[in-house]
């Protein structure tokens, strides 16, 4: 992998090009004040200060009896240090707040590669939609999952040259309650080759994909020809789309090939092997029984972060998850 295809990832290089056959997005740049701030953690958890008088978790952030634990109290030796003032980002506040209003009043947050879905429990009603820019903020401070983004986006490149990009931007995208998350999919390129396709949320088995599987497969086929191919540059990459209920494509996200991508109900091998090539048959993977559920995302850490390599404990079960799901087609088709 190289710098060149992790960069071509970021929502703010792919999303301009494919605006069109998108979710209605605004990207902010943001400044490096508002990135420390977000990598610093040697003080309280502390939200900045809102403008507007919003706050995420309201008598609770700003409380003054909970903050009292972090004054020096007299004596300590310490009665020169005065207390930090609480952050502020007045301008950038501004900026979103305007976003949102035009993005419909809800939106969810994604920097530059990643959204925060590790930090949703911390929101008041466990999704990463937000309405306010001190529920955005709070969101962005409580994730472990953007250090990624923040520290080691290029940690796999062999042409690492870089530690971190030079600038993060954050895109507001705007929330859709009705989206339904069975008709979400991630398509494998290779070569320039659509090669696979797999269901995203492999926690739960969708009986309606087991009808609609062939015609979404084709569906997904003709947008790749059609809007992805001659558009992104890379060789080897995934990406993310929605099938609405009018049969229509959207590009959620794209991703660098291997490294910290998921590849969900496939492993890197079996689709570096598949060839695809025009003509044939794209290997379309979906949960074809509730023996064929795959362990939940929500764990005591990202599910991105857990370590699914040939020989670790998680690729192990992952490998008795398919085996015992092979049985049970074999043992329905010999019954049949």
């Amino acid at each position: 992998m190289k710098e060149e295809e992790v960069n071509r990832c970021q929502i703010q290089e792919w999303y301009p090009k494919f605006k069109s056959v998108s979710i209605k997005t605004q990207i902010h740049e943001l400044p490096e004040s508002f990135i420390q701030y977000l990598l610093d953690d040697s003080g309280p958890f502390l939200l900045p200060v809102s403008i507007s008088n919003d706050d995420a978790l309201p008598n609770r952030i700003h409380n003054p009896e909970e903050e009292e634990d972090y004054q020096v109290s007299e004596g300590s030796g310490d009665e020169s240090e005065q207390p930090l003032p609480p952050p502020s980002f007045p301008e950038l506040e501004l900026k979103i707040k305007e976003s949102i209003k035009s993005l419909g009043g809800s939106v969810f947050p994604k920097l530059n590669w990643s959204a925060p879905k590790d930090s949703a429990w911390i929101s008041t009603i466990g999704t990463l939609q937000c309405t306010t820019f001190s529920e955005i903020t709070l969101l962005l401070r409580a994730s472990d999952s953007l250090i990624h983004d923040l520290c080691h986006a290029y940690d796999s490149c062999t042409d690492k040259s870089l530690s971190r990009p030079p600038s993060f931007f954050l895109a507001l995208r705007k929330w859709y309650p009705s989206l339904q998350p069975e008709m979400e999919f991630r398509c494998f390129v290779w070569g320039q080759n659509l090669v696979g396709i797999s269901q995203r949320e492999v926690t739960t088995f969708y009986p309606v994909l087991l009808e609609k599987k062939s015609n979404i497969e084709w569906l997904i086929r003709q947008f790749y020809e059609d809007q992805v191919r001659l558009k992104f540059e890379s060789e080897n990459y995934t990406f993310d789309v929605y099938v609405t209920k009018d049969e229509r494509i959207k590009v959620l996200d794209f991703n660098p090939w291997g490294a910290f991508t998921l590849p969900l109900l496939f492993n890197w091998e079996e689709l570096e092997q598949n060839t695809g090539e025009e003509g044939e048959q794209v290997d379309f993977r979906i949960v074809e029984s509730q023996c064929g559920v795959r362990p939940g995302m929500k764990t005591a850490v990202p599910y991105d972060y857990l370590d699914t390599s040939s020989g670790s404990g998680w690729d192990q079960f992952l490998r008795n998850a398919d085996e015992e799901l092979q049985q049970q087609i074999r043992s329905s088709e010999a019954g049949g």
